[in-house]
């Protein structure tokens, strides 16, 4: 191999190594990892909130071939305002199936292993109302803080994005 070939190979290995090192130092993740892309095993990650990944792939494949519906969040963001590090902090997200046919939530991932978000694993019959309840560990993490949930159904906008902030301050 030519040395400009092998500068380039090497300075990807180095940036593919630091960034590994970053991610694990930052405390996302396993959790984060198994969260947005179901790798690795629930059984690591199930802090009582979680499911087998073989119940997402089910209602998954049950949406596919449900009738679109409609879900009207009452609001799809919140801040929490100042939390002390270390605290863990909830809301729930409150909405309503307004279509005509049953909403099925077929997953909701966290954009951080640090949000653990809880939702209805049953149907939602039209008019009725449910809550999707988000968990935010503030454990290291100081600072200003914004963290999305992508929520996933049968709803015509088939991927929605609930999110909050928070101003999580250092114990004194």
């Amino acid at each position: 191999m030519n040395q400009q070939l092998k500068t380039v190979l090497l300075t990807i290995l180095t940036l593919s190594c630091f960034v590994i090192a970053l991610v694990e130092l930052s405390g996302v993740s396993k959790t984060a990892l198994f969260n947005k892309y179901q790798i690795g095993s629930a059984s690591e990650h199930n802090h009582g909130h979680e499911e087998e990944p073989d119940d997402i792939a089910q209602r998954q494949r049950q949406i596919k071939d449900m009738p679109k519906t409609t879900i009207e969040f009452a609001e799809t963001k919140f801040h929490f305002g100042t939390v002390r590090e270390g605290e863990k902090v909830k809301h729930s997200f409150h909405f309503k199936n307004t279509g005509s046919n049953p909403l099925l939530i077929s997953n909701a991932i966290a954009s951080c292993g640090c949000t653990i978000p809880s939702y209805p694993k049953e149907p939602i019959a039209p008019g009725e109302e449910g809550d999707i309840l988000v968990e935010f560990n503030t454990k290291s993490r100081v600072g200003h803080q914004e963290k999305n949930v992508i929520v996933y159904s049968n709803a015509q906008q088939e991927a929605m994005s609930i999110g909050f902030e928070a101003d999580v301050k250092e114990l004194e």
